[in-house]
This record gives structure tokens, sequence and C-alpha cells, in this order.
């Protein structure tokens, strides 16, 4: 871990931001001065002062450490992503064959969490969380259960929802579905996105 790197991106996200010093040191609970004393230093401060200092920032603690500037951006306000850099990520979804794919996973203080998703064949898992999803198929064919009831979606189709409301889905068909989904971002797993509630009887693919 490069050290110089985390003091670097500190005072590069905190200017992004039009933060002071004296601003960020009151959101974080600590000094001006000691905030000037880390971004004047060669060393990073300790993880706990980093997790104060990047809920101060409105960002994660895994940007604040990043030493490859792909994962650090130098502009916050926008976020690329090229199909080659995209990173599959893990949530207690991708126990049940679920596969996620983050396409912003650069984006510091996000709104909304856009991704690709491959659902498995056999519908294990009920998924609910606060906010709202809205979903386009890309390709194949998504059985989408809402409310007990039944959906097929197939290429070019969208749904949008409350995802609070608890939901479930697979593929169907030879292929496993494509699905791009945008929703609000959710407090899991370091690049995670959503979490099973329940564990459902296994139904199998159907053909």
């Amino acid at each position: 871990m490069d050290e110089k790197q985390i003091v670097e991106n500190i005072k590069r996200i905190r200017q992004n931001k039009k933060m002071s010093l004296e601003q960020l040191a009151k959101i974080a609970g600590l000094t001006k001065g000691y905030i000037s004393k880390i971004e004047h230093s060669q060393k990073a401060p300790p993880l706990s002062t980093l997790a104060k200092i990047a809920k101060a920032l409105d960002t994660e603690v895994s940007f604040l450490i990043a030493e490859r500037s792909s994962e650090a951006p130098e502009n916050i306000n926008i976020c690329i992503v090229r199909r080659n850099e995209r990173k599959e990520v893990v949530s207690r979804g991708t126990f049940y064959g679920y596969h996620y794919e983050s396409l912003a996973y650069k984006k510091i203080g996000k709104s909304m969490e856009p991704y690709i998703l491959e659902p498995a064949f056999d519908e294990r898992a009920i998924f609910s969380h606060d906010g709202e999803e809205f979903m386009y198929i890309l390709e194949g064919t998504h059985e989408f259960v809402y409310e007990n009831k039944r959906y097929i979606l197939k290429k070019g189709d969208s749904v949008y929802y409350d995802s609070k409301i608890p939901h479930s889905g697979r593929s169907i068909g030879r292929k496993k579905a494509k699905i791009l989904i945008v929703g609000m971002p959710y407090p899991v797993w370091p690049h995670g996105l959503v979490s099973a509630k329940t564990v459902l009887p296994s139904r199998g693919r159907k053909k």
C-alpha cells in the first residue's frame, strides 16, 4: 500500500468537492491542524481516522487507499468505465448463482447503482431492500416474481418497481438472461449489491 498515494487521494477528493480543510475537519470530528498535517505527510493516518475522513468525504475507504489511478479518478464528478474495466461484484445473491458486474464502481458518492445481472436458472432467493429499481432485459428471457405474481420479460422489455417489496427472478430458456439494472446503492459488502432475505425451493430450469 502506497501511503503517499493515500494522502494524495484525500487531498484530491477534498479539493474536487471544493471542501476546505476546516469543513472536512468539522464533519470528520477532527481538527483543522490534524487534517492539514495528514495532507502534508508522507504517511497515512490510522484506519479509524481514514474511516472518519471517508465518511466526511461521502466516499469509501477503498477509494482512499486505491493505488491505481483507474480506481481513484482525477475528477469525481464523472465516471467512465470501459468495457474491459467492468468489475465482478459479490453479494449474497452470488451464492444463489447470480452474477453481477458493476458499471460505475469508480464513481464516488453516487446516488444510483447501475450493473449487469445474469440471474440463475433456479429461483431460490427473495430480495428486499430500500429504494427503487429499474430493469431492462438485454438478452434472453427472465421470469420476474413480484408480490407473488409472475411476469415473463423478454429482450427489450423493462420494469420499474419498489424494491422494498419482496421480489425474485430467474433465467428461463437455454441461456442465462442478461439484464441492465439501475437502483439505489446498498450498504453491503465492498462493491456489493443486494441481500437475499429468504430461500425458496428450487424450481429447476424451464425449457
